[in-house]
């Protein structure tokens, strides 16, 4: 019975913390990644600066940090219009598909992985974030007809005192 309710107790926990297996980046391997793209295009081979770039837009759109996420979807876009290889398009549309995931852009991001998913319709990385999302898109959806009902329930109410009181 313990176990029971301990684990009702964590997916109400999970429900209401979003908890997600999407890995996180600090600022400091950001800043390792900036430097290596500055470093790239010194001189650098394209083939090197594109690879720096791409390890770049993974941090910034796996930081915690809003800018550096809206940072890196800004880069992935204006780089997908350069991509030729469905490998390379693939890579680009999941990291904007968690770019927008971590912007709360919920439908964006589902959109993102479908496309993804019609380039490989079995990868792993991809099927598990669309799940995340829709799980994520009903959950505020659940949130959203709460937070209507106690309103209605609210005005409701409030209606009923003021005729009450009239009488």
């Amino acid at each position: 019975m313990e176990a029971k309710i301990g684990k009702f107790f964590e997916s109400v926990g999970s429900f209401f913390s979003g908890g997600d297996q999407i890995p996180w980046c600090d600022r400091d391997v950001i800043h390792g990644c900036e430097r290596e793209v500055a470093e790239a295009s010194d001189g650098g081979s394209d083939e090197r600066r594109n690879e720096s770039i791409m390890r770049l837009s993974w941090a910034l759109v796996h930081s915690r940090q809003p800018e550096d996420v809206k940072r890196g979807v800004a880069m992935l876009e204006a780089s997908l219009t350069n991509t030729s290889s469905p490998l390379e398009q693939r890579e680009k549309l999941y990291l904007l598909a968690v770019g927008y995931y971590r912007s709360s852009e919920y439908s964006k991001s589902r959109q993102l992985l479908e496309q993804c998913l019609e380039i490989a319709p079995d990868w792993r990385q991809a099927l598990t974030l669309k799940k995340t999302v829709e799980e994520r898109i009903a959950k505020d959806g659940v949130i959203g007809i709460g937070i209507t009902a106690t309103a209605v329930g609210l005005i409701a109410g409030g209606i009923a005192a003021a005729f009450a009181r009239r009488n």
